[in-house]
């Protein structure tokens, strides 16, 4: 049976779920988690998402992110790609952690999106025994939860690099509506009563998560992308999440670009390999900007970061280039 398309445009914002592979916990302590979070910071920079909301879980995750580049598979490829690399090295596994398809709905931009945001974040309180304890209870765990942003939200905690609170406490009345404890009162009144409409919207079925002549246009946005394509099939984001040896990217480069391997990190030979490979590396081998320095003899991260923007804005220009990008992506295979 085909995948239903993918709904993808400029400035979309979604409501996005990662879950474990056949269910399988996807985070087995602290260490897991907060490299998670560090992966979601950096990917989001680079690929220029807007992180609006988070909260992880043991076997899935709930984002709320906006994509003004309409890039919103290649951002989840390159997170899952990257948590995954990390966490196989960690705990010494292979295979597939995450499924290989990520739920995104639209989401729409004004009050659903508040509604939407004490749902995500009453995530943690609606699991196992945590739901049967009294209110307080529920209250206080929900505030001490470090792995969601609601305490950032709630004014208790530091909010992680990137992430956005503005546009969602936007949608509280007034100027005492942004404070923390007008979004902390709106979110921990949900404990006591259930917003049934956001939760068939997030469980079912539907188009994205809005009022009905929302969910009308993004029904008339889907058709017009099915008839581009010609059949509904998410063709941005078909494969199973699967990272790329660095080796075979830097072996890949040298062919590409006739540079030794060895002096593809060298400024005086291999500056347009550098970049090519710096590029690849960040994309299609879940490495950390630092990971990727060490791969390339660079000394800080940020040179990578540096290195990375520089390629990804020549190749909208120099077309031998892209042609040599392209060239690679088809020969590691992650490009059709």
């Amino acid at each position: 049976m085909a995948r239903k398309l993918r709904i993808v445009f400029e400035g979309a914002i979604y409501h996005v779920t990662v879950r474990g592979n056949g269910r399988q916990d996807i985070f087995r302590d602290d260490g897991d988690r907060g490299r998670f979070l560090d992966q979601l910071s950096e990917q989001a920079g680079k690929h220029g998402v807007r992180l609006y909301l988070y909260c992880l879980m043991n076997n899935h995750v709930h984002l709320l992110v906006e994509t003004p580049g309409a890039n919103i598979s290649r951002f989840m490829q390159s997170l899952m790609t990257a948590y995954t690399m990390y966490f196989n090295k960690r705990h010494r596994r292979v295979g597939h952690l995450l499924q290989g398809r990520f739920g995104g709905k639209p989401v729409e931009g004004d009050e659903y999106l508040l509604k939407l945001s004490r749902y995500v974040h009453l995530n943690p309180v609606h699991v196992g025994e945590i739901e049967k304890r009294p209110l307080k209870e529920q209250v206080r765990y929900l505030r001490g939860y470090r792995w969601s942003s609601y305490p950032a939200y709630a004014g208790r905690a530091r909010a992680i690099e990137g992430l956005e609170m503005g546009p969602v406490l936007a949608q509280l009345a007034g100027q005492k509506g942004r404070r923390p404890s007008a979004y902390r009162k709106y979110v921990e009144q949900g404990l006591a009563k259930t917003d049934e409409e956001v939760q068939k919207l997030v469980k079912g079925a539907s188009e994205g998560i809005g009022g009905e002549g929302f969910m009308e246009r993004m029904r008339e946005v889907g058709a017009e992308q099915v008839g581009r394509l010609k059949r509904p099939e998410d063709t941005t984001f078909r494969r199973q999440v699967v990272a790329v040896a660095p080796r075979r990217v830097l072996k890949t480069v040298s062919q590409v670009m006739g540079v030794p391997v060895e002096e593809i990190g060298c400024r005086s030979r291999g500056q347009g390999a550098r970049g090519l490979a710096a590029l690849l590396l960040s994309r299609h081998s879940g490495l950390t900007q630092r990971e990727v320095a060490r791969e390339l003899g660079l000394q800080w991260g940020s040179a990578v970061s540096w290195q990375v923007r520089r390629t990804d804005r020549l190749v909208k220009t120099d077309k031998g280039l892209r042609r040599k990008l392209e060239q690679a992506e088809r020969s590691l295979g992650v490009l059709e």
